[in-house]
């Protein structure tokens, strides 16, 4: 399945193509929790939820003293906007 130019926002991409982009990026799917992602980079790690009008992320220990970041962006959002603000880490 073709996945939308990057300009297209998020919630113009049907679940499939959602679920391509993110193992696109390295994601890991938990096999329990189907909305939940997982993605480890050198410098960080992180978790994605998947809900009805965002999604959701929260940078594993990332802050201040070892506390999670959490951040979410709407799905109204293009995909290129979101993945340069998701991926770019903390």
């Amino acid at each position: 399945m073709a996945i939308p130019p990057a300009d297209t926002p998020l919630y113009n991409h049907a679940l499939p193509q959602i679920e391509q982009w993110l193992k696109n990026q390295g994601c890991e799917q938990d096999r329990n929790e189907l909305h939940c992602w997982r993605v480890d980079r050198a410098t960080w790690k992180a978790e994605l939820w998947l809900d009805i009008d965002q999604i959701t992320v929260r940078y594993v220990q990332a802050g201040e003293n070892g506390k999670d970041i959490q951040r979410s962006f709407k799905y109204s959002l293009t995909r290129q906007d979101i993945e340069e603000a998701v991926f770019a880490g903390p």
